[in-house]
């Protein structure tokens, strides 16, 4: 799956620092041997094969808003973070690893390529915050996937998700009108609205577009959304129903809102926009493109 794709081999060869070259290679190697293996395949028909399922309520009638998915989408999404393909922001080539190894292993299945590439967005994003940056960036860019829904702060690695678009509005954020107002705690808001259009809704934190008043004039700005609170406790947002689609069924892309009545989801600002779709939404697109024959 590497060593066959000549334009990736010789791009990798060009690029890639001569130093490091045969470690890279080597790296790549080995993940086109897993991604062309029997078994991995057999994973990517399996994780579309069985859709994510919505569990909004436990058997006891509390909110839950948990997404079941397939043992097959973590085994992807457990070899693709153990291979590096969310930390691309801390090591040398780290890009250039990065992304070869995107086109390599998001060929055998390309809806779990959606997490890594938005935990791999964030990075950037967080960064405008040292202090937020300080605390994530050391999980997002780890070599270890855990799924647990807990305090990201008791994970060796966490992912994030982002929540942008409203329906009055698609791409238009400006048309946004969900809401943030601050807490007491200083960087700390509550946020009150709806996302048409989200996905990887069991990641660890979301990047989410909100309005906030500054002077009687609304200001759209970028806030960090945990899915766990630190003393355990789940943010308090619903997910509404997960989309049927024709394509990507292996990852589930949702509908989101945070109550307006009752208490609303927590966040913390951040002063940031949405990470450039120019960086990381091109190598999973060129991945899908290699499979046609």
């Amino acid at each position: 799956m590497y060593r066959t794709d000549s334009v990736l081999s010789e791009a990798v060869g060009r690029h890639a620092d001569p130093e490091r070259f045969a470690e890279i290679d080597a790296e790549l190697r080995l993940l086109g041997i897993s991604a062309g293996s029997a078994q991995a395949q057999k994973w990517g028909e399996q994780a579309n094969a069985h859709p994510p399922v919505l569990r909004t309520h436990d058997r006891y009638g509390h909110r839950i808003d948990e997404v079941e998915f397939h043992p097959a989408w973590h085994r992807l999404l457990g070899h693709a973070i153990t291979a590096g393909l969310t930390d691309a922001w801390s090591r040398p080539d780290g890009h250039l690893r990065r992304a070869a190894g995107f086109l390599v292993w998001t060929q055998v299945e390309a809806g779990h390529g959606c997490p890594l590439s938005m935990t791999h967005a964030a990075v950037p994003a967080l960064r405008t915050d040292p202090e937020l940056a300080a605390e994530w960036e050391p999980r997002l860019g780890s070599h270890v996937y855990d799924p647990r829904l807990v305090p990201a702060g008791e994970k060796p690695g966490a992912l994030f998700g982002m929540g942008m678009t409203e329906k009055q509005g698609g791409s238009d954020v400006r048309a946004n009108t969900t809401r943030a107002v601050p807490l007491a705690e200083d960087g700390t808001y509550t946020l009150t609205g709806h996302k048409w259009f989200c996905s990887a809704p069991m990641s660890d934190g979301f990047l989410v577009l909100a309005q906030v008043d500054e002077g009687g004039r609304d200001r759209l700005t970028c806030f960090l959304v945990p899915r766990v609170l630190a003393d355990g406790t789940r943010n308090v947002f619903a997910i509404q129903r997960l989309k049927d689609k024709l394509g990507n069924r292996s990852n589930a892309s949702w509908r989101w809102s945070s109550p307006g009545r009752g208490p609303a989801g927590w966040a913390r600002w951040g002063a940031v926009w949405r990470p450039s779709s120019r960086w990381w939404r091109p190598p999973g697109s060129t991945a899908r493109w290699a499979r046609r024959p």
